[in-house]
């Protein structure tokens, strides 16, 4: 998506892509090899890693509520450097791991942080990929699972209801 976004409508560039996903993931309860993802581009000049990370905790405040904290951690993607992943505070047991009882949460599994998406500044060479000259402009992305959002926002413990086109399952978000 980037470099036909950057080919196509040059810089600077600010858009959100959605689309489907393939991946090749064995299904199980958070995993499907097709899902629908949203991707983030930013692309101008002084662009920086706090535009990035002020945007994504933003955003992530508003869709799962203002108590939301995010934390951000390092890690390897191919089109990012630097790359990073996404969690939040767990808005079920607010962070704790537990619930007022002291039993574990079942939401985070007691660690109170909920991995949510990835992120990363756009690598040099995807810039020049799309025509764009990388010492004059920057760039973040970021790619979120839409499914994945769901399960987290409304406590949906398998990936796989989605896909099963049981009414009784989707009528609740009618």
């Amino acid at each position: 998506m980037q470099i036909r976004a950057l080919r196509k409508h040059g810089a600077p560039l600010h858009i959100l892509a959605p689309g489907k996903a393939y991946r090749r993931d064995n299904p199980d309860a958070t995993h499907s090899p097709m899902f629908h993802q949203v991707e983030g581009l930013a692309v101008d000049t002084d662009i920086t890693f706090a535009d990035l990370k002020g945007t994504l905790d933003f955003f992530c405040r508003k869709f799962f509520g203002e108590k939301v904290r995010t934390s951000f951690h390092p890690t390897y993607f191919p089109f990012t450097e630097p790359s990073g992943e996404v969690s939040i505070s767990c808005f079920v047991c607010e962070g704790r791991g537990s619930d007022n009882s002291g039993q574990i949460c079942r939401t985070c599994k007691g660690s109170g942080w909920m991995e949510v998406m990835g992120c990363g500044m756009v690598h040099p060479e995807v810039l020049r990929a799309g025509g764009v000259d990388p010492e004059r402009y920057s760039g973040w992305a970021f790619g979120l699972g839409i499914e994945r959002f769901a399960m987290v926002k409304y406590d949906i413990h398998d990936i796989q209801l989605f896909f099963q086109s049981d009414m009784r399952f989707l009528e609740q978000f009618g």
